[in-house]
Order: C-alpha cells, then sequence, then structure tokens
C-alpha cells in the first residue's frame, strides 16, 4: 500500500542517508513499480506567453517582471496541433501545453478543449497548465479528455510566501482537489534552487507525498536564474543560483522513495547538467523528461543531445501505451 501519511522527521531522514545508501534505496523502489531503463518523453509548449498578474518570483512570464518578454495571445489551435504532430514525430508520447495565466477564462474552454481532444486524437497523452482552475472549469477540460493537469506547489508550505504573494499555497491545494474531482490526473511538483533551506526541501517533498493522492507526475525543476525576475536578480551572482548537483539528485531520490508510483521527471534546468548528474537521477529513479529545445521560455537541452545521452546510457524511450496500461491499474 502507498504511503501517504510520512512525517517530516522521515523525510528528513532519508535526505540525511548517505548519498549512496540513499540512490541505492531510491532504485531498488523504482525497479519494484517502473522498467529500470526506460524514461518517458514528454514535451511543453508555450500556448499563451507572458503577461501573466501573479508575481512569482522565478518566472519571467509574470508582468511584474522586467525581461523584455513579449505577451502573446492564446495560440490557434490548429498551430498547437501542428506542433503536437512535429512533437510526436520526434518520439514524445505526452503534449503538455502552459498558459501564462492566473486563471483561464471562460472564453477560452472550447479552444482549450479543442486542443486537448486533437492531441488525443494523435494518441498522444495530454496536459496543460493554466494557472487555477474553478471546478467548472476542471470539469469541462476533464470532459474533453484531458489526461493530466500540472499545477505546481513549488515549495514548502513556510517558504512559499517568500517566493509568490499573488496565491496562497491553500489556492494551490484547492485547484489540484478540483482536478483530482474532475477525474483529470495531477501533475505537481516544484522547484528547487530558489535560496530555500534543506528544511524547505524537506518540506516540499513531504507536502507532495502526504497529498490524499500522490500526484501520477512529480517534475523536479532546477531555478533558471533569469535576469529581470526577483530570484533572477538576487541570486543569479551568488552560489545559490545552482542548487549542488548532489543534493539535487537527493531530492530527486527522496521523492522517488516517497512517491514510488509517480513519474519523476527532470524540468527545468537540466539543459545545465552534466551527463553525470543526470546519470544519478536516473539511477535515484527519474525517468520522465522533457525533450526539444526550449521548455516554456527556458532553454532544454534538444533532441540530438538527449538521444545521444540516451544512447551512451542504454535508456530508451517509454511506449505511450505503457503509460496508458499503468494509469489505468
Amino acid at each position: 500500500m502507498t504511503r501517504t501519511d510520512w512525517t517530516r522527521d522521515e523525510v528528513a531522514a532519508l535526505f540525511d542517508l548517505p548519498f549512496t545508501e540513499l540512490v541505492f534505496r531510491a532504485g531498488q523502489i523504482h525497479r519494484e513499480h517502473h522498467a529500470a531503463n526506460e524514461v518517458q518523453l514528454s514535451t511543453l509548449l508555450s500556448i499563451k506567453t507572458g503577461g501573466c498578474p501573479e508575481d512569482c518570483g522565478y518566472c519571467s512570464q509574470s508582468a511584474s517582471a522586467e525581461t523584455g518578454l513579449k505577451a502573446t495571445k492564446l495560440m490557434d489551435v490548429r498551430a498547437v496541433l501542428q506542433a503536437a504532430a512535429r512533437a510526436k514525430d520526434n518520439g514524445s508520447t505526452r503534449f503538455c501545453m502552459g498558459a501564462a495565466w492566473r486563471n483561464p477564462k471562460g472564453k477560452d474552454i472550447p479552444a482549450l478543449a479543442e486542443m486537448v481532444r486533437g492531441v488525443r486524437q494523435m494518441g498522444m497523452e495530454t496536459c496543460m497548465t493554466l494557472g487555477m482552475l474553478t471546478p467548472g472549469q476542471a470539469a469541462a477540460l476533464g470532459e474533453a479528455g484531458l489526461d493530466y493537469y500540472n499545477h505546481n506547489i513549488d515549495t514548502s508550505p513556510e517558504n512559499y510566501a517568500n517566493v509568490i504573494s499573488t496565491r496562497s499555497f491553500g489556492e494551490r491545494i484547492e485547484t489540484l482537489e478540483n482536478v483530482r474531482e474532475a477525474g483529470i490526473n495531477v501533475c505537481c511538483g516544484g522547484i528547487v534552487g530558489m535560496g530555500e533551506t534543506r528544511g524547505d526541501r524537506v518540506g516540499f517533498i513531504h507536502a507532495l507525498a502526504c497529498l490524499p493522492v500522490h500526484p501520477e507526475s512529480v517534475p523536479i525543476n532546477a531555478l533558471v536564474p533569469v535576469k529581470g525576475t526577483v530570484l533572477g536578480d538576487m541570486l543569479a551572482d551568488t552560489p545559490l543560483a545552482k542548487i549542488d548537483d548532489i543534493e539535487f539528485v537527493r531530492t530527486v531520490a527522496v521523492a522517488r522513495i516517497t512517491m514510488p508510483r509517480s513519474m519523476v521527471r527532470l524540468s527545468a534546468g537540466r539543459e545545465s547538467m552534466s551527463d553525470a548528474t543526470q546519470a544519478l537521477c536516473f539511477l535515484a529513479g527519474a525517468n520522465s523528461i522533457f525533450t526539444g529545445d526550449k521548455l516554456l521560455t527556458a532553454g532544454n537541452a534538444g533532441e540530438d543531445k538527449d538521444a545521444a545521452l540516451f544512447a551512451k546510457l542504454g535508456l530508451a524511450p517509454m511506449a505511450a501505451e505503457q503509460r496508458v496500461v499503468e494509469a489505468a491499474e
């Protein structure tokens, strides 16, 4: 039975294990629930960029950030589906669509639902991240067939107000509840390397692992400091700007141990990681990555580099059919 009653002391004790013991234990648990050498390939597309009224300190898409990013309108459905087709041709089995909103407006839902239906017709899993959702909006996307909804908690409950002031940690949880009620799988993780303490990383993993149902996908991002954002300007020239590689792997390993059935995804920050660091992450239980040269606005490793890494490590892309079966079990 999967535990959802972890204590903070238990999570902290995992972080404190000798590194090789922690990675070994995480690897064992990973192999009990997942194929050892298969990695899910996902593609992320920004379908509406910039101009977000939220003040997330890490985000270049915030209207309060001075990054020079130009705000755009919601993409045309046809253009989104063309991008999804290219992603499928490049081996992706999940297509994720992100919009820089606090929350979508009612008039946007029909187009979003059409995007979901179109991507699903290609045989790909669908994921969206659109900000906060009302119960009705979540239900409409669920009826369209949305497989996953991403809504990260970002950091520990205690550190949350140091990163964002325009919405509360509780509002994040409320959207996750609306998504669950609509029958949509949850994609929820956060960002490390924002100047937080080890205790905050413990609190971050603890909050995820103690949700009533573990997120089916857990993206672990390493902060990419962007000049013009609050955290980018604060951390760009300090040692805190990049989390220690070993500490990042520890975070991945503890996520795998506490959420054994979840997909643990290496997300933002991977483009600056060495092959050795990524290999340690896969050894510690990471089994999902974003492919392509770009995430929402940040750079990414790119398909050619990923293909070379997979060949070097003997990893294989995960088949879409396998994830469908696992989700149904």
